[in-house]
């Protein structure tokens, strides 16, 4: 199965749901625009696989794309077992680079307080933009 975008999402605050929109920019060494998240250190933008949303789905939670304050929500990729440093392409141009995989939750987030559970800690990634460029849903993601 080719991996793909499934959706786009930023907020403007920090540890909230994200709107999806219909396109985003990821910006060289910053992040994606617009979003909380984004800014010149290791983790300017969020991913997290539709697969491990679906767990939290299987419990009979109503949640989606951007509900685990994800930047791209992911099909058919393997986040959580990229190594630290894999470089993937997204789309057209972006170029991004693995600097984290998972992250602690000092404190219970939205998404925890409503969901009584995050998948973002254990199976989301973070990235870094080395090339900007345009991202929306059904593009291609490409291991480089």
């Amino acid at each position: 199965m080719e991996a793909y975008v499934l959706a786009v999402s930023i907020s403007e605050k920090k540890g909230v749901k994200k709107e999806n929109i219909p396109e985003g920019l990821l910006i060289e060494n910053f992040g994606l625009k617009d979003d909380a998240h984004a800014g010149n250190w290791h983790r300017q933008v969020s991913l997290l696989a539709i697969e491990s949303i679906e767990k939290i789905r299987e419990k009979g939670l109503d949640v989606g794309p951007g509900d685990f304050a994800e930047n791209i929500t992911t099909v058919g990729i393997d986040l959580v077992n990229l190594p630290i440093g894999t470089k993937l392409k997204i789309g057209d141009s972006a170029l991004v680079e693995v600097t984290q995989i998972g992250k602690e939750c000092h404190d219970r987030c939205a998404i925890y307080r409503q969901t009584g559970d995050c998948v973002m800690p254990r199976e989301g990634i973070f990235v870094k933009v080395l090339k900007g460029g345009k991202v929306k849903k059904n593009d291609p993601i490409v291991i480089i």
